[in-house]
């Protein structure tokens, strides 16, 4: 299933029905978030990761509104949704023109950085390093949790099937990677252990699905696998939309995922859209915004309305990526470049089906 054919869709479908499937594997469409019929003045377009479909169709309503309300000018917002890294490269061959990036990793952005679409120092522009929302790497495994799944090396079990995304193109590919390996390390295991895990968990996929959402559908919908490493959002709301069907697990310990965003000077230069761009990623910090970040199952940067959802975000142990590696950068290359760990111990799985 190629990647280009799902990264857009016009509007949000049931979770889990044979509609979501059928989304996933032909969708091809815009999603648009409008103020009201007829002209308006402003059009950007939002390049984000793969889960974050419904989280910026609850924002968009309330940015547009609180954006007209203080200019007197109307803004609609455009979606774009794929795997992270795919995303990234597409800003940056100039295939997606995004005036706003909210992606997976760190290292997606300043990916834009290195084809000189956005500036040194980027992510000192907006509050909190530019990552207005934290989220983590979780289980969602069936009814009963019949694997007695409850840690990382509890993946190697023999025959319990994994299903996650690929470290090569899914945000959630490289998180899941990055969290296992730090299961290890970070509890005191030596490299040697945390390429034995890492190499089990892949030997235990029966396929590696290009992004997040469509190994979402795999596990929940078509019922493949028995455990799904997802993001933290993701997993509530397959559990939830599941009825009982599913369940998720906190492992003891799991790695501090730090989406970041920043609007693509290049391009709103080209665009006109630099005010509102702007604007967009500014709404994301305020007290409105934070909340319903909460609610749509991410962790906000805010303090205080984290702790308020605290029945639904617990607080667990997450590592920072400098527990395994100097940046997000560093972990890029060191991971996920061309003879990085990854490739001692992964090859690529797509579905044939």
């Amino acid at each position: 299933m190629a990647e280009g054919s799902k990264r857009l869709g016009f509007r949000r479908i049931p979770w889990l029905n044979i509609g979501a499937v059928v989304a996933i594997a032909v969708a091809g469409l815009v999603l648009v978030t409008k103020n009201s019929q007829g002209f308006v003045a402003h059009y950007i377009l939002n390049v984000s990761y793969d889960p974050t479909r419904e989280l910026y169709q609850a924002l968009n309503p309330q940015f547009i509104k609180q954006y007209e309300a203080q200019s007197g000018s109307s803004v609609a917002v455009r979606q774009s949704h794929a795997g992270s890294s795919y995303q990234a490269r597409l800003v940056a061959k100039g295939e997606l023109k995004a005036d706003v990036v909210t992606l997976g990793l760190p290292s997606d952005v300043d990916a834009l950085r290195n084809k000189g679409l956005i500036p040194d120092g980027w992510e000192k522009r907006l509050p909190n390093n530019s990552r207005p929302y934290e989220s983590t790497i979780v289980f969602v495994v069936r009814k009963g949790n019949p694997h007695a799944i409850h840690d990382w090396p509890d993946l190697a079990k023999g025959g319990v099937e994994v299903i996650v995304p690929d470290p090569k193109t899914s945000g959630n590919g490289k998180l899941a990677a990055l969290a296992a390996w730090g299961s290890v390390v970070v509890r005191g295991g030596d490299e040697r252990e945390a390429r034995a895990l890492l190499k089990a968990i892949y030997d235990h996929a029966p396929f590696l699905d290009p992004a997040a959402r469509s190994a979402g559908v795999a596990f929940a919908v078509e019922k493949k696998g028995d455990v799904h490493l997802a993001w933290e959002n993701e997993a509530l709301r397959e559990a939830k939309e599941s009825k009982g069907a599913l369940e998720v697990v906190y492992p003891p310990i799991s790695i501090r995922a730090e989406p970041t965003v920043a609007w693509v000077d290049a391009n709103v230069v080209k665009h006109g859209s630099e005010v509102q761009a702007k604007a967009y990623l500014n709404f994301l910090f305020t007290d409105e915004a934070q909340e319903i970040i909460a609610r749509e199952g991410y962790r906000p940067f805010n303090a205080q309305i984290l702790a308020r959802h605290a029945d639904r975000l617990p607080d667990i142990r997450l590592f920072p990526i400098t527990a395994i590696a100097r940046d997000w950068v560093d972990a890029q290359n060191r991971f996920f470049a061309e003879n990085g760990i990854i490739d001692a111990v992964y090859s690529p799985k797509p579905r044939i089906d």
